[in-house]
């Protein structure tokens, strides 16, 4: 681009100083990542709170379905469970001590039907 092509832009001289100083744009900056926050963290606390309820109310009914002797359920997430990462669910006996019953996955779902056996 040459400045023949736009005469508008002749004489032009970038000024050497910044157009707003250091406080200015630093102050700007927090004031960017707090909205970002404002907007992310409610979704990603709204997902966690259902993922958790969903998660237990799936595991209490694999345990009374899979586990007779069973006093509870507890459904954790786990980064290095017996499957890998996810929601795991176990069942807890008289004395505290956790069964793993069923994985759930990263994402619980409601409970599903035990397949039936097909005769292949």
């Amino acid at each position: 681009m040459m400045f023949d092509d736009h005469p508008e832009l002749a004489g032009y001289e970038p000024l050497g100083e910044p157009l707003h100083g250091r406080r200015r744009k630093s102050m700007t900056r927090v004031v960017v990542v707090l909205g970002l926050l404002a907007l992310i963290l409610p979704g990603v606390l709204t997902t966690v709170s259902v993922a958790s309820s969903t998660a237990q109310g799936t595991c209490s009914v694999y345990v009374r379905q899979y586990t007779t002797a069973a006093q509870s359920s507890s459904a954790r997430f786990e980064l290095f469970g017996p499957t890998g990462p996810g929601w795991e669910c176990y069942a807890l006996n008289t004395e505290g001590d956790a069964t793993f019953v069923a994985p759930l996955g990263l994402i619980p779902t409601t409970p599903r039907p035990p397949r039936p056996a097909t005769n292949s």
